[in-house]
């Protein structure tokens, strides 16, 4: 069965950086776009990064556009989130996605908490 699990969130000072990984299983990976979502507290999930199966083609909501930059590894099948210049409001749960065979999956999330 298809399994996301995201690590490396935590709590990190404004201006910060952190890496986000998934490791992906159950499916091919090397044949399917991903994409990391966030939640912040009363506000609806929201598309933050996307990349091509590849790795050729990346995409970012404007709001993370010159601090994040998405890439995968298609030998681990990992995908991961490098956060540099973090703001208070990018704290959220970072959640790790993939649609395969028209069902959306999502990882369990990870904590991300920008505060000083």
């Amino acid at each position: 069965q298809v399994q996301l699990v995201e690590s490396g969130g935590g709590l990190v000072q404004p201006g910060g950086s952190l890496r986000l990984s998934c490791a992906a299983s159950g499916f091919t990976f090397s044949t399917y776009g991903m994409r990391w979502y966030r939640q912040a507290p009363e506000k609806e999930r929201e598309l933050v990064a996307g990349i091509s199966s590849t790795g050729s083609y990346t995409d970012y909501a404007d709001s993370v556009k010159g601090r994040f930059t998405i890439s995968r590894d298609n030998a681990k099948n990992t995908v991961d989130l490098q956060m540099n210049s973090l703001k208070r409001e990018d704290t959220a749960v970072y959640y790790c996605n993939a649609d395969v065979a028209y069902v959306k999956y999502w990882g369990q999330g990870t904590q991300v908490t920008v505060s000083s």
